[in-house]
């Protein structure tokens, strides 16, 4: 007596099967080697192995698979088949991935989707901008004003999906992993503002996104702002999520940062999966908003990302250059504020403990005309902890320009 075949478990069998066939050429994923293993419950377990350009993909698990996706079969199905969005499917809960977090924002561009027929879901993309292997995600239509997302310090552009899935609808959204994080690749640098300025005027030429709004959280914000100082005509306004600013006090130990090399940072660095999930939970006023699947991608991707030594240095560099801005004097950051030029608007959070809400006094004073909005019950990252809401005075503000 032959057992009832489940249509959607033999759907999923042919849309990999079918999509994989046709190889990877052209796509992020060409010149990748990993295995991806995709759960559905009690609908199967199947694996795919790419490598060379091209993909296998056969039922079963794999002893160490670099990512693993759980959903229903029939989400998985969608994605697959470029109906809906892995991504979108992740921030609804109805999809979970533990490992290669940058991997499994890639793999929305690895399957079939009708970029004219559903702009808003975000395909993923590489380009060289000033000699650093850039990746990115991108979604909405080409044609629409262009946005770019610029995360924060130890992030990737995963922080920032929040915002892409929202902004696709009406506008070019980009969304890249700066130097040093991510995806992207971790050359050697002073990873400065003014370095990260150049980058970000590098990829905006690239990719044809002059004249975007930057949206950018913590160092994003700075470079943000930098980009505004540097590259005004290539900025048209700036939206600063907790941007971190240059330190105002407890600039005693500026001697001693300096002595330390961030080439420490090439020998071997124990990071913990717990650890950086105390980590990033210390960076909301509510750390149960977030459901813990959101805590164990996020803090995957880090450990992955600082396991290589490359990537531990920029992180470090980074740190060491947020440190060390000098506060005034003629380079100065406060000194140089009052001299931006694309309209901009300050979002802070009351509760966040990295960069105090009670800077919007001092940027009060530099640029008094300048929007500035401290949310309740807020931490560092608005556009997780708060959504609604910080996607809400964004789009307000950007109606206004």
């Amino acid at each position: 007596m032959s057992t009832p075949v489940d249509q959607d478990m033999v759907d999923l069998d042919m849309l990999l099967s079918t999509r994989l066939r046709r190889g990877l050429a052209g796509s992020v994923l060409e010149k990748r080697t990993a295995t991806i293993v995709f759960v559905a419950g009690e609908g199967g377990v199947w694996t795919v192995d790419i490598a060379h350009g091209r993909g296998r993909v056969r039922r079963g698990s794999a002893s160490r698979p670099t990512l693993v996706v759980r959903s229903s079969t029939e989400v998985l199905a969608d994605v697959v088949s470029g109906r809906g969005s892995g991504v979108q499917a992740f921030l609804d809960g109805r999809l979970t991935v533990r490992g290669d977090l940058a991997l499994s924002l890639q793999l929305d561009g690895l399957f079939d989707q009708d970029a004219d027929r559903l702009p808003h879901l975000p395909r993923s993309r590489s380009v060289l901008a000033m000699g650093v292997r850039t990746s990115y995600l991108e979604a909405g239509r080409s044609d629409a004003p262009p946005v770019l997302l610029l995360h924060g310090l130890g992030a990737t552009n995963a922080s920032m999906l929040p915002l892409l899935a929202d902004l696709a609808v009406d506008h070019r959204v980009i969304a890249p992993d700066s130097p040093g994080f991510g995806a992207s690749s971790a050359p050697r640098g002073p990873y400065s503002p003014s370095w990260f300025a150049a980058w970000a005027e590098a990829f905006q030429r690239v990719t044809g996104s002059r004249g975007a709004v930057l949206i950018g959280n913590s160092l994003g914000g700075r470079i943000a702002l930098e980009c505004g100082h540097a590259n005004p005509r290539s900025v048209r306004a700036l939206v600063l999520l907790a941007p971190s600013p240059a330190f105002r006090r407890l600039r005693q130990y500026v001697p001693l940062v300096r002595l330390l090399s961030p080439q420490l940072a090439r020998l071997p660095l124990p990071v913990t999966h717990r650890m950086v999930i105390e980590g990033i939970r210390a960076m909301f006023s509510d750390s149960e908003r977030l459901p813990q699947a959101w805590y164990d991608a996020a803090a995957d991707e880090a450990v992955r990302v600082l396991s290589d030594r490359a990537h531990r240095v920029a992180f470090f560099s980074c740190a060491r250059q947020i440190y060390l801005e000098d506060a005034y004097g003629r380079s100065g950051f406060w000194q140089r504020l009052p001299g931006l030029l694309p309209p901009a608007i300050f979002l802070w959070g009351d509760r966040d403990r990295l960069v105090p809400s009670s800077f919007a006094r001092h940027v009060a004073d530099c640029l008094p005309g300048t929007g500035q909005i401290v949310l309740e019950d807020c931490g560092h990252v608005p556009q997780f902890e708060h959504p609604a809401e910080t996607t809400a005075i964004i789009r307000g503000f950007l109606e206004h320009l």
